[in-house]
């Protein structure tokens, strides 16, 4: 139990710096992009202001040639360090020229090319291929001016990836920060636990031989004095006291790290018919009515004494609350898994926390009274499940009637 308990410790504590860096990452990323973006249209603007070619360079005034979040960022060297060319067309949209002398790598036919791109798209801005465009409006028609950004472009991705494997550097040493600190965050809690289980075992020692003595002299009594409703009860109340008992050491065992269960194949169909006989003169007794839907040849790979207690648990619990003249089902199929069901009907099912019926002490009367409720039975019953690697869940069948359904891996 402790073990699963750090180890979940330990995967919600990964996926929470995974998120957080994940996060960063993604922000980091659309920032820087939206950066390039910005300054590669600032460029673009000033070019197209220009009418496609770069505006004098403002000797008295440079800072007029700079945008405000990008200070330094136009200087005299920019128009011979930036490479561009303009297309322009008339209003009908024939071609008019281009201006390719900023630029060596693209020719007249390239050119048309992105231009054609351009109209197709629809947009005023974007990327075609590694150009950043503007569409804008002239006297005569359209003009389209095209800044080559692939060393912009390069930047940010190398930006980028370098953030992203510092961060996952940073994601692997906190990681191992966290598993090495984990086993003494969870020391606390495992030293409780030992006392419990401690606890568990010695009470169980203890209380054996007085509950052994205490039915012996109730059997003595009775022989001697006759039968007395007294007797009944004590009796009643000290096998009900030896039963939890012998449940909180088996729920105790069930959770030790270590313990190996000895795993055979085994008919299962064979455990649920010999558990439901078990149970048929006990639920006849009780004017209750047990129906039974079993698939036959059903087998599987477990510790079969602990799975036919797991049968036991269920059918006592139903048996336990069950309304008076009500119907229990026990089902079996085989589906990828094993799967065992069992229902009964129990007029306040509404009312009950299904999602916690299977809790350790849980008991759905709060004030624990005689009688009501659902007890450490069901516990054991999950510890044993889960054991096997196999999931429980309690579910509202119909308006009064509850079910478990258990899939066995």
């Amino acid at each position: 139990m402790i073990d699963k308990l750090r180890k979940r410790m330990i995967l919600i504590s990964s996926i929470a710096v995974l998120l957080v860096f994940s996060g960063i990452l993604a922000a980091l990323t659309i920032f820087s992009i939206r950066q390039l973006n910005n300054r590669m249209d600032f460029v673009a603007d000033y070019i197209s202001d220009g009418n496609g070619e770069f505006l004098p360079f403002d000797h008295e005034n440079p800072l007029s040639a700079e945008p405000e979040n990008y200070p330094g960022f136009i200087t005299e060297e920019t128009p011979f360090s930036t490479r561009f060319f303009t297309v322009w067309f008339d209003n009908n949209g024939d071609f008019i020229q281009a201006n390719l002398s900023a630029i060596s790598s693209v020719d007249e036919d390239t050119a048309l090319d992105c231009a054609g791109f351009v109209f197709e798209s629809g947009t005023s801005r974007g990327w075609c291929s590694s150009f950043r465009y503007k569409v804008f409006d002239t006297q005569n028609g359209t003009g389209i001016v095209f800044v080559e950004g692939s060393m912009n472009r390069a930047m940010t991705k190398t930006l980028v990836l370098t953030a992203a494997a510092v961060m996952l550097g940073g994601v692997a040493l906190i990681l191992v920060f966290i598993v090495v600190v984990s086993k003494r965050t969870v020391q606390p809690i495992a030293q409780s636990y030992e006392k419990q289980k401690q606890f568990v075992t010695d009470a169980n020692h203890e209380l054996k031989t007085p509950l052994t003595l205490i039915l012996t002299n109730v059997d003595i009594v009775e022989q001697e004095q006759g039968h007395s409703e007294w007797l009944d009860d004590i009796r009643a109340e000290g096998r009900h006291m030896s039963e939890l008992v012998g449940q909180l050491t088996a729920l105790s065992k069930l959770d030790e790290a270590n313990l190996s269960i000895e795993k055979t194949a085994f008919s299962l169909t064979e455990v649920c018919h010999d558990t439901a006989s078990e149970f048929s003169a006990l639920i006849a007794q009780k004017k209750l009515s047990l129906t039974t839907s079993i698939q036959p040849n059903v087998s599987y790979y477990g510790d079969e004494a602990a799975i036919r207690r797991l049968v036991s648990i269920l059918l006592d619990n139903a048996v336990k609350y069950c309304d008076a003249g009500g119907n229990i089902m026990l089902s079996l199929e085989k589906k990828r898994h094993p799967v065992l069901v069992a229902e009964n009907t129990y007029h306040d099912v509404a009312s009950l926390e299904l999602d916690r019926l299977c809790d350790r002490f849980y008991r759905a009367d709060r004030a624990r009274t005689t009688g009501t409720g659902f007890g450490i039975g069901l516990s054991l019953a999950k510890s044993i499940v889960e054991t096997h690697n196999g999931s429980i869940r309690a579910y509202q069948a119909e308006a009064a009637r509850i079910g478990f359904r258990i899939t066995l891996k």
